[in-house]
């Protein structure tokens, strides 16, 4: 079952709200699995646009090829100093590729301007989880996954 953006802030509002917050302040790190199991990161611009996810790539991109190839992935937000600067935010799921012309219209209106050729990923939403560390006590963590059916 396909979980969007507006399924897992529908479901946690206060998360997604930071978690939005969080990914719009700079380049998101994107982890998926190559073919041979081992770990890819790139950084990545996320679009969080009218209850999506979105990600536009070159179409020769080898974390597209994972993607496509089934690999879940991971984005995790940056962070501005050793101390975690304002907060943690990442999410788990996989990706879909799309060539609806209505989503990516969507994903445009958004700020960030694709190369004509860059392919367009939706990223189903999975699980989510932030961190954020208060200057006189421990971390407070929260956390939100798929349940099963």
């Amino acid at each position: 079952m396909q979980h969007s953006w507006q399924d897992f802030a529908s479901a946690e509002p206060e998360l997604a709200a930071f978690g939005e917050q969080r990914l719009k302040k700079g380049p998101a790190y994107l982890a998926t699995v190559r073919p041979d199991g081992l770990p890819r990161v790139h950084p990545v611009t996320p679009i969080i646009a009218e209850g999506h996810l979105f990600l536009f790539m070159e179409p020769t991109s080898p974390k597209g090829h994972d993607l496509q190839r089934g690999s879940g992935y991971a984005l995790h937000c940056s962070v501005s100093n050793n101390s975690g600067g304002e907060g943690e935010f990442r999410l788990m799921g996989h990706a879909a590729l799309t060539d609806d012309l209505a989503l990516r219209q969507l994903a445009t209106t958004y700020g960030y301007r694709p190369k004509a050729h860059y392919v367009l990923f939706e990223l189903n939403v999975e699980g989510a989880f932030s961190t954020i560390y208060p200057d006189d006590g421990a971390p407070v963590r929260k956390n939100w996954q798929v349940r099963a059916t």
